[in-house]
């Protein structure tokens, strides 16, 4: 019952001796590293159950407290992913765009269209269109 269990550790780190000036005798053994996936980034599950970065989380926070500040280099946020998390984010019954192409409608066609969407943006070749006002 009180055997040893797979995440219990080998090793205890002890504090070593309070002598001022003196080194002490013997060094503090270090703990073994953390097991997993720690040198992956922590994520979190958005609205449409796709998975956020945290790098994005940052770059959100930041623009919300720095509203005066520009924000560059941000093109390596933008991938396929992304762009498919911004689409499943959007209100499915909301009226057409000043295209005209509804939600479902762009839906049929949704891998190519994201990734010509992703070549544009990247290539510098997509300009939105300005919004209709009503």
């Amino acid at each position: 019952m009180n055997d040893t269990e797979k995440s219990d550790s080998g090793i205890v780190a002890e504090k070593s001796t309070n002598k001022a000036g003196q080194p002490a005798a013997e060094s503090v053994e270090p703990r073994p590293e953390t097991k997993g996936n720690a040198q992956q980034q922590h994520t979190h599950r958005t609205q449409s159950r796709a998975r956020m970065t945290q790098s994005l989380d940052r770059v959100r926070k930041a623009a919300r407290l720095r509203k005066k500040e520009q924000l560059t280099a941000l093109f390596h946020h933008i991938n396929v992913d992304s762009l498919r998390t911004a689409y499943y984010a959007l209100k499915r019954k909301a009226a057409p765009g000043v295209d005209g192409v509804k939600w479902l409608d762009y839906e049929a066609d949704l891998e190519p269209r994201l990734e010509a969407l992703h070549r544009r943006v990247h290539r510098g070749a997509y300009h939105p269109q300005p919004s209709r006002r009503t």
